[in-house]
């Protein structure tokens, strides 16, 4: 190892992806001080995530703290294990309606740190561990004005149809086939019953969708890396979406303390293909956004939305996919309890109404009675 030169570890280590990078710089001093050198990071960086290839984003990434610590920041993913359990009883507070100033308790001088101008996102999108889509956005879209509508209507991202020079997009650029190793679908009958390009699809994509504060000099990613769920044939039969996101932290914001962000892609089939013939069955990417919502299922808005944003990006993260899966998971468990528990609240409601009405009625009904008696 000793007669090795400087540049031939170099060149060995800018091979390694990012993992095998930070393990290489444990096994020596040697590789320990090439493999801090941010070239080596900014190629791991690149070939894990193709939006920070750009040179605006190379700078933006710099600023931030560089490659190395961007790549600490966004490969672990949100871990919040923090959900509250759901009481079943008749004073729960998570089964009553929120007013929306409940949603925020605090005034606008906390969005000082949490401007839209300050956020970039970068978005990346990958079938079978091939590139299929990039995508960056300056600020977020039709967020123009302090005052404006977007601090009071519901937040949403739409990568789609957020400005007039991405309505192209929209039309069908970005494209999936059997070309790709998509399985062919002879016809929208037999997917409905095999499901072979749903599954197909469950377990081939992967989104990234990164978050970066120019201000804070913090980024965080708030996907779940592969799907968390989805929709067959909705709302037609050719389309397909798939629900991506994370649980964030959200005690000083919400009453519920949690909250989800949800990141949805929708996929459309443009054409069904023929083995025979040699054509490819085609799918489309037609959608892809974010939203916020909290535990009742309430779209948060941009006020809102912006603190939570700014609380993910120093909250704790973990490596370990299966352990932030299953936070994931609990936090869905406690959301499905909560809808139960709100149905139940108002079957009990209905029933009491119920009762009210018929014992007025027979009030009524008995007054009555006795008054023509007297008569």
């Amino acid at each position: 190892m000793a007669s090795l030169s400087a540049d031939l570890f170099h060149d060995i280590l800018k091979r390694l992806d990012a993992a095998a990078l930070a393990r290489a710089g444990c096994a020596c001093a040697d590789f320990r001080a090439i493999s801090n050198e941010e070239d080596l990071w900014e190629n791991a960086c690149t070939s894990l995530w193709p939006s920070t290839g750009l040179d605006d984003v190379r700078s933006l990434i710099v600023s931030v703290g560089g490659f190395r610590k961007f790549y600490a920041d966004c490969f672990t993913l949100i871990l919040n294990k923090d959900v509250p359990v759901v009481q079943t009883n008749e004073t729960n507070p998570f089964a009553e309606e929120w007013a929306e100033s409940d949603y925020y308790y605090g005034d606008m001088d906390e969005l000082e740190n949490s401007q839209p101008s300050d956020f970039v996102s970068l978005i990346d999108v990958w079938y079978k561990d091939r590139a299929l889509y990039s995508k960056v956005i300056w600020g977020i879209p039709n967020s123009d004005g302090a005052n404006g509508w977007f601090y009071n209507c519901p937040f949403r991202i739409d990568l789609f149809h957020h400005s007039a020079e991405n309505n192209e997009t929209n039309n069908g650029e970005v494209f999936l086939s059997t070309i790709s190793d998509l399985p062919s679908v002879p016809s929208m009958e037999q997917e409905r019953k095999d499901g072979k390009l749903w599954r197909e699809l469950n377990d081939g994509i992967k989104l990234s969708w990164i978050i970066v504060n120019r201000k804070m000099k913090r980024a965080v990613n708030l996907t779940s890396w592969h799907p968390l769920g989805g929709q067959r044939h909705w709302p037609t039969d050719t389309d397909f979406v798939l629900r991506f996101g994370s649980v964030l932290p959200a005690k000083e914001v919400l009453p519920c303390q949690v909250a989800e962000c949800i990141l949805l892609m929708k996929f459309r089939m443009t054409s069904m293909g023929s083995e025979e013939a040699g054509e490819p069955s085609t799918l489309a990417l037609t959608e892809l956004s974010m939203q916020i919502e909290d535990m009742g299922g309430v779209h948060l808005n941009g006020r809102c939305s912006l603190l939570l944003l700014k609380e993910a990006l120093s909250c704790h993260r973990s490596r370990n996919y299966d352990e932030v899966l299953e936070s994931c998971n609990l936090y869905l468990k406690a959301q499905s309890e909560l809808k139960e528990e709100k149905i139940r609240s108002e079957c009990r409601f209905d029933t009491l109404c119920i009762v009210s009405g018929i014992t007025i009625f027979a009030a009524i009904c008995t007054m009555c009675y006795r008054k023509f008696e007297n008569v």
